[in-house]
């Protein structure tokens, strides 16, 4: 089934909640990036065990799909001061929760009682801020579903799937913040930047780089 071997199919299909998919999403080291970017496909990080954020998210994906569910990502983007970040989304009891890998203590899994997309993107907005603490969160895309991408096999792609991170930062997104909420912004506290600066996995312990909001 979507050219994934026996294991992988059987490993996936054991995933079979979203808490789970986190669960081996958390269980699995950030990927550091040593040899330059990489967007790799679930079937290298599968095989390589690690993930970033769009990476985590593909895999969420492909798992919540093989459980007949569709395989659907969120694009946060930040101002200049930040990096974008990419969620897998899934419905209960029509709300709407979030799959996400990450190495900080916030940008986590969002448990499935947000009424609307808005809603569940606004429950990033005050922990989504940069080293200097500036709330940085400035948008959202609707929904893709990753199936769009099924003739460029982004499942089992040997090669990185740079087409989906293209997709994700070329469509429309939609602005959470006016003009002036944003220059009235406060910046945060200095122990939440202490806090948000502690990481799950670091470097020297995983042999991979990260970007920021990873």
């Amino acid at each position: 089934m979507y050219g994934l071997t026996k294991s992988e199919l059987r490993l996936l299909r054991g995933l079979k909640t979203p808490g789970k998919i986190q669960d081996y999403l958390d269980s699995m080291p950030i990927n550091h990036e040593p040899e330059g970017d990489t967007c790799l496909s679930p079937r290298r990080v599968i095989r390589e065990r690690r993930a970033h954020c769009i990476e985590g998210a593909m895999l969420a994906a492909l798992a919540l799909r093989l459980h007949g569910e569709p395989p659907l990502v969120l694009d946060l983007t930040s101002n200049a001061r930040d990096f974008d970040h990419v969620i897998a989304l899934f419905k209960r009891h029509n709300c709407w929760g979030a799959v996400s890998k990450t190495n900080h203590t916030a940008l986590r899994y969002r448990e499935p009682v947000y009424k609307t997309l808005r809603e569940l993107v606004m429950s990033y907005f005050h922990e989504y801020f940069n080293d200097d603490g500036y709330k940085t969160l400035r948008s959202y895309s609707r929904p893709v579903s990753l199936a769009r991408f099924d003739k460029k096999n982004w499942m089992t792609n040997e090669d990185d799937n740079w087409f989906v991170a293209e997709y994700l930062a070329d469509i429309p997104h939609i602005p959470l913040l006016t003009r002036p909420q944003i220059t009235a912004l406060r910046k945060a506290h200095s122990f939440e930047i202490k806090t948000g600066k502690i990481v799950e996995w670091e470097k020297s312990k995983t042999r991979r780089s990260t970007r920021a909001k990873t």
